[in-house]
């Protein structure tokens, strides 16, 4: 029997919906999903298998004008999702300007792979404008195969599956069939906890936040992790600890619960917050915390 497999990459502007996307698409929860954007700041990869074939999705930051080396970094895993994709998915929705960012839009249309241009959260438009929008995509990507989807309620997704498992290139599987990601545990740990902070600070203390996992000990049924939250400034550190410790306590507890459902084990979480001044802006910082830079 033939084996099928290939890399389908998920492009788009921040808050579009990739990371419900992928998530969706893969049964798993993968990428951290808020209502802010800039919340993926990796290239992430899923590994979906059935007997006769291999989906590796990948999702990545949304595109953007980079400020700052982090989102320089953010925008290098943007860019190399054009270069080895099999299937690209490219992401809008019924808000976005179809004209928003024209730069990497010309760099999708010089791609000779087949590319599906996916009008997300159709649930919260008509039809009427829906079918302005498809006209609009129709003339500023012509090549693209165009479906409207509601990644939250999972709406065509299945008729995408069906789409992307037709294209496919005839190959052997590119990873294990038993492995569904190539992030290792402790990048899933910092991401939920990455994820809590974005949900409950506002303004800009979430964006100047990375984590760092400095122990994982893991046994039969239960875990023991101590992570470090890193901040900019000495003011945010207060922040994000809060009177009386509470602010930090309540991430970690939020944190903790989801741990245990996603590694099904009973997880002892330990949580401090340091000081690491400017290390958005620090290649050396960058490349510890596992970002790639030009």
């Amino acid at each position: 029997m033939s084996h099928k497999a290939g890399f389908v990459n998920i492009v788009g502007n921040p808050n579009v919906g990739k990371s419900t996307l992928i998530n969706a698409l893969m049964g798993e929860r993968l990428s951290v999903v808020t209502f802010k954007a800039q919340t993926t700041r990796h290239r992430i990869m899923g590994i979906y298998n059935e007997d006769d074939f291999q989906i590796v999705f990948s999702d990545t930051p949304g595109v953007l004008q980079p400020n700052y080396k982090l989102q320089e970094s953010m925008l290098t895993f943007s860019k190399s999702a054009l270069v080895d994709a099999d299937i690209l998915l490219y992401v809008t929705d019924v808000v976005e300007v179809p004209d928003k960012n024209n730069d990497f839009v010309e760099k999708v249309e010089q791609l000779k792979v087949p590319i599906f241009l996916l009008i997300n959260k159709v649930d919260l438009s008509d039809q009427e404008k829906l079918g302005d929008l498809v006209d609009k995509w129709k003339t500023i990507m012509p090549q693209a195969e165009i479906i409207p989807i509601s990644a939250a309620q999972k709406f065509n997704l299945d008729y995408l599956m069906k789409r992307i498992k037709s294209l496919l290139p005839e190959a052997s599987p590119y990873f294990g069939k038993d492995q569904w990601t190539d992030k290792p545990a402790r990048f899933f740990v910092t991401e939920i906890i990455r994820g809590k902070i974005l949900l409950y600070y506002s303004e800009e203390v979430p964006y100047s936040v990375e984590v760092a996992v400095e122990e994982f000990k893991e046994e039969d049924y239960k875990i023991f992790i101590r992570a470090v939250i890193y901040v900019e400034r000495e003011s945010q550190k207060g922040i994000i600890i809060g009177k009386g410790g509470l602010a930090l306590k309540k991430v970690a507890t939020e944190s903790r619960h989801e741990l245990e459902h996603f590694f099904n084990k009973k997880i002892f979480l330990e949580t401090y917050v340091k000081v690491d001044k400017d290390w958005r802006s620090s290649d050396k910082e960058l490349h510890n915390f596992g970002y790639e830079l030009d």
